[in-house]
């Protein structure tokens, strides 16, 4: 069921539903997350089941401030700590080394954990009364089936799970796109996900460069959300091109192109009116914003195809260029 986020007595609900060990939908500012008692193995192994994903594959912790980072890491250095001052709560995780016996079914059995400390005002309320039930975290990956397109609305949240589910609901996400996830624990800040931070906003927010995860060989690097080749793919086989490739490719097919959607920044032109043509944002904010909800709604209208222009090479355009290329991989 979608309650209002903004209402104090369904936040409260949710939150007796998370103490009762149950799962929870709500909204971040980057997608909507399934959210479960971080410190309880069984409430954590119903969001993998729930999802269908790997229980070695760690989720991302959700905090209400960052003073609760001392409850989760047994280290957290200068330069982590530097990131969190300057851009939590907001769109960054960062992975710390995990205390002994702390929230090892949320990390994946791995000795670090992924901490958060979202900014949307209803993820605000929902952690502060677990936090009152005396939860400390919330667990929480994307309120999807693993793999699929990530959830920006409630909407989208109660298509994968259902009614029963209880679904916080704060409106469309703001970013539209998962955190930038940034490894603190080889010594060194690492850039394991990008997302909407530039690699030039992290490097001021911590004071030194950002490497890549092949920079250092991934040497040590720990296992992450959403870094898979294959992720954020919809049912329909999603295709990236270049914008002449693109039109060569309808004016061949011509008249008889059907069942295949367009995203792209360019105009194209369409003799076929079976074609699907969605403009994409010159801004990459704004295309963040829209671009789960874009490939949902392509789904939905059962195209079999989506060809999509290549993001520009710009470091703004970094976090949509991943989540395309997770899409299209095979």
């Amino acid at each position: 069921m979608i309650r209002d986020g903004r209402d104090a007595a369904a936040v409260a609900e949710a939150a007796n539903v998370i103490r009762a060990g149950g799962l929870v939908g709500f909204a971040t500012e980057t997608v909507y997350g399934l959210g479960a008692d971080a410190s309880s193995d069984s409430a954590v192994a119903g969001i993998f089941a729930a999802k269908g994903r790997p229980s070695d594959h760690p989720l991302i912790v959700h905090v209400a401030e960052p003073a609760q980072v001392a409850g989760y890491a047994v280290d957290v250095p200068p330069f982590a700590q530097r990131l969190m001052k300057a851009l939590w709560p907001g769109p960054l995780t960062v992975i710390l080394p995990r205390q002994p016996g702390v929230a090892a079914a949320a990390a994946g059995g791995q000795d670090s954990i992924g901490l958060r400390c979202p900014a949307h005002p209803v993820a605000q309320a929902l952690l502060r009364a677990c936090l009152g039930l005396g939860i400390a975290g919330v667990a929480a990956p994307s309120a999807n089936r693993f793999g699929r397109v990530s959830p920006t609305t409630a909407k989208h949240v109660a298509e994968e799970f259902g009614e029963a589910l209880l679904v916080l609901d704060g409106g469309p996400c703001e970013v539209g796109i998962e955190s930038s996830i940034v490894d603190c624990t080889r010594g060194r800040p690492v850039l394991l996900r990008p997302g909407v931070f530039t690699r030039a906003q992290l490097e001021a927010a911590c004071g030194e460069p950002v490497l890549d995860n092949d920079e250092l060989r991934g040497a040590g690097a720990p296992r992450a959300s959403g870094t898979l080749e294959s992720h954020y793919a919809p049912n329909a086989k999603v295709r990236l091109m270049d914008a002449a490739a693109i039109q060569a490719a309808l004016d061949l097919l011509g008249a008889d192109a059907a069942h295949i959607a367009v995203y792209a920044r360019s105009i194209v032109r369409i003799q076929s009116e079976k074609v699907v043509y969605r403009r994409m944002p010159d801004d990459p904010l704004a295309t963040a914003r829209q671009l789960f909800a874009v490939l949902r709604g392509f789904d939905a209208l059962a195209v079999k195809l989506i060809w999509v222009e290549h993001p520009p090479p710009a470091a703004g355009w970094d976090g949509v260029r991943d989540r395309l290329g997770r899409a299209a991989a095979d």
